[in-house]
């Protein structure tokens, strides 16, 4: 009897002590597209030295699929940052569209080019760069010390073709560019038809790009499209375009993820990437 109680007693302190855990020095707010009538929240995490050190401008990485990747991008470079590893950099994940249905939002915002292959509507990249650039980027480094030269993306299969677009149309926007599995099978690859006239272009400035894929992301194992394969022709445009003499000037490495499928793969990508661009003193 004695032991019955004990645990009944045990069971009820349990319950009552269950608060919510919550992601430190994190929080949500809520901006509109100034364009259109579109609202997101932003999940925003500051480094761990921030507030000890006012006169310091941080990194600030850039995260699609917040409700997905911030709590893991927040896991994943806390000990790497506190150990002096990687630079302490700002979080922020940009979430999907308030009151959107599904992935809705997701297949729209992600996709460059309207595609009749779909049912969902898609080609709504062009818009969701420049709230981007003229709604988020001047919310963060008008309310936080954020580093505007040290500017780092990164995206998820679809997340990552929206990366890619970026890169290709305006690679000033950000300094790294982190690129997992990326979707580049969308509307019969028409990344690629994109590609070569955009890359032809002249630009100035720099940008590192860290492309990964897991290596079962093809038809040969356990994917229905060619990921891999399409992974390693955009790495070879991305090289091409660093050899061509008066072009931007690009940092590319292609990683093939051992063992790694498309449920898999990102984890990976992440913390492997964010170290490759943002490591000190390597």
């Amino acid at each position: 009897m004695l032991l019955c109680s004990f645990g009944a007693n045990f069971q009820a302190i349990g319950l009552e002590s269950r608060t919510p855990f919550e992601i430190p020095r994190s929080q949500v707010v809520e901006i509109q597209d100034s364009h259109v009538k579109r609202s997101y929240s932003l999940f925003i995490k500051l480094p761990k030295s921030y507030e000890r050190s006012p006169q310091q401008h941080y990194p600030v990485i850039y995260l699609t699929d917040a409700l997905y990747s911030f709590q893991l991008v927040s896991g994943a470079t806390r000990y790497p940052m506190n150990s002096g590893k990687m630079a302490e950099a700002i979080i922020v994940g940009i979430s999907y569209e308030k009151d959107s249905r599904g992935d809705t939002s997701r297949v729209y915002d992600y996709t460059p080019v309207k595609s009749p292959l779909w049912r969902k509507d898609t080609g709504g990249a062009e818009k969701f760069i420049r709230f981007i650039e003229s709604d988020v980027f001047n919310y963060i480094e008008n309310n936080y010390r954020a580093d505007s030269n040290n500017r780092v993306f990164v995206g998820n299969s679809l997340g990552g073709l929206l990366g890619s677009y970026i890169l290709l149309t305006k690679p000033e926007l950000f300094r790294h560019y982190i690129i997992g599995s990326p979707s580049y099978w969308f509307h019969n690859k028409s990344i690629f038809d994109l590609a070569e006239p955009l890359l032809a272009k002249s630009r100035g400035g720099e940008a590192n790009v860290f492309i990964a894929i897991g290596e079962r992301e093809t038809k040969a194992l356990e994917s229905q499209y060619t990921m891999v394969e399409d992974a390693q022709d955009f790495y070879k445009l991305l090289t091409k375009w660093q050899k061509a003499e008066g072009n931007h000037e690009i940092k590319s490495k292609l990683f093939i993820i051992p063992h790694a499928n498309h449920q898999t793969a990102f984890p990976t990508t992440v913390t492997q990437g964010l170290y490759w661009a943002l490591a000190e003193n390597e």
